[in-house]
């Protein structure tokens, strides 16, 4: 989600929210293909956008070697990115090794933002929200903050992978992030 970040999809999206559904323990990965495929056949992308089995990586040691594995971090659970509805909820509630929804038998609870981005940035499933400059070399900016605060530079190279930029100060290179300076 390169142009919109996950609360911006929210606000396009009023009702769109991530629930929590209760699965036959064990079978969360099925549960999370059965839906996806649901989803594709019953043309659900509208209504159900992300299926997610919450996993941490673990170091085991076995027989003298390290291995990392992925282990659940809920069993028996499975968070769904859904928008709510008789049919959406009638289509995950009936997916085959789904018992059911976290909340009420038919009122599901959402998870609050901030828990659904807590949970999905431990498993790194969260794209954290880079922030971006319409800037090209040559361009002159201005410093926002740091040591240089209120100067003028011109921009000599940009590292968008990094949010980071480098900045020509009086003949002096200044390497700075992209919220370090504005465009004049």
């Amino acid at each position: 989600m390169a142009e919109k970040d996950e609360m911006d999809l929210r606000q396009d999206n009023p009702g769109r929210a991530w629930y929590v559904i209760h699965t036959y323990s064990g079978y969360e990965n099925k549960v999370k293909a059965n839906l996806e495929r649901l989803i594709h056949t019953a043309n659900m992308g509208n209504m159900i956008f992300n299926v997610v089995v919450p996993v941490e990586d673990e170091v085991e040691i076995k027989d003298g070697k390290k291995k990392v594995v992925p282990r659940k971090v809920f069993p028996g659970y499975v968070l769904v990115d859904m928008i709510v509805d008789e049919h959406s909820w009638y289509v995950v509630r009936n997916t085959t090794g789904v018992t059911g929804f976290v909340g009420s038998e038919k009122h599901p609870i959402p998870l609050t933002d901030a828990e659904a981005k807590r949970i999905l940035k431990s498993m790194g499933e969260e794209q954290e929200h880079k922030p971006e400059l319409d800037v090209a070399v040559g361009d002159v900016v201005r410093i926002n903050s740091g040591v240089f605060e209120n100067y003028t530079g011109t921009v000599s190279e940009i590292d968008a992978e990094k949010a980071r930029l480098k900045v020509i100060v009086e003949e002096t290179p200044i390497e700075l992030g992209f919220d370090q300076v504005e465009t004049l």
